[in-house]
Formats: C-alpha cells, sequence, structure tokens
C-alpha cells in the first residue's frame, strides 16, 4: 500500500530510512526567498526542466520527515546541493554529500548533522568528489565513493573505512 510523503513543489529524492523505521531523510529542491516575481521565475525554470525530466540539482536541502508524512522539517540550511543523505546508527545524525563550502564547485565533500540541525561537522577534506556515504548495519564501517585514486579524471571508486 504505497503512499505519497511529500507534496510541495520541487524535487524531493534519495530517501533514507531511520534504522527505527520512524523517519526519512531525504534531499529537496530549495527556492530561494525572493520578490514574487523572482519565486515564479524560478518555479517556471524548474516547471520547464521537469517537463523534459530533467532537475537542477544546485539548490538542494536536506529534509526530515515521519515515515506517515507528517513533521516534515528542514534539516540543513547551508546553499548549494546537499544530498545523499544517510542515518547514523541510532537516528540521532545524519551523514551527507555537500559543496556548500564551495557553492557552484564540484568539490563535494561528506559532512554530518545532528536531526535537529546543529552540530555540523566536516568529515572529508578532499579536492574532488566524495558521496553516497552508509554505514555498515553495526556502524562499525562507512563505506563511500570517491573520485579519489582514480586512474583517469572523474573515475569513481568505492572506499570502506573502519569508523571511529
Amino acid at each position: 500500500n504505497p503512499f505519497q510523503v511529500t507534496n510541495t513543489l520541487g524535487y524531493d529524492g534519495g530517501g533514507f530510512f531511520s534504522h527505527d523505521g520512524r523517519r526519512i531523510v531525504y534531499r529537496s529542491t530549495f527556492f530561494p526567498p525572493g520578490t514574487p516575481e523572482q519565486t515564479a521565475e524560478e518555479e517556471r525554470r524548474y516547471r520547464e526542466l521537469l517537463a523534459d525530466w530533467k532537475v537542477r540539482p544546485h539548490s538542494m536541502e536536506l529534509m526530515v520527515i515521519d515515515a506517515d508524512g507528517k513533521n516534515r522539517q528542514q534539516l540543513t540550511q547551508l546553499g548549494g546541493a546537499n544530498f545523499a543523505p544517510y542515518f547514523f546508527p541510532g537516528d540521532r545524525r545524519v551523514i551527507f554529500s555537500t559543496n556548500h563550502h564551495e557553492a557552484g564547485a564540484r568539490n563535494f565533500d561528506l559532512f554530518a548533522i545532528d536531526v535537529d540541525g546543529g552540530g555540523l561537522e566536516r568529515i572529508t577534506r578532499y579536492d574532488g568528489f566524495d558521496s553516497f556515504p552508509m554505514f555498515s548495519p553495526d556502524g562499525k564501517y562507512l563505506a563511500f565513493a570517491s573520485n579519489r585514486g582514480g586512474s583517469e579524471p572523474g573515475e569513481t571508486n568505492h572506499f570502506v573505512a573502519e569508523w571511529r
């Protein structure tokens, strides 16, 4: 019995359940505040791309929502592209990828944040692409994708790190 849990204008995706199954963390299109004309223009551009089955993931923030679609809350307010969120074991923090520290650039690093939006912490410092982090079920290991160690530019490899 699938049912829709989001219904606002914009792209919502990349969702993962908390370990207890009660919450979902996901990325969501963020329309920056502006004049009504600016907002209308942003929404028009979004709908135009969507008609071609495309989105521009340059302005996305992280959201958490109860699995029943209630209690939607914005987790990040960083700017840039924030995506690939995943709950830490214990469901009190979220690890994710972002370029907010160099918005518009392709330098994505892993960061962590508390589920109340506090405690932002940088995890990686690679001048390139680090993303798609996921913890092992026991929380001892972190798997992620990165362009580091590639034999050619843009090559993405998978890494596993012991989490301490």
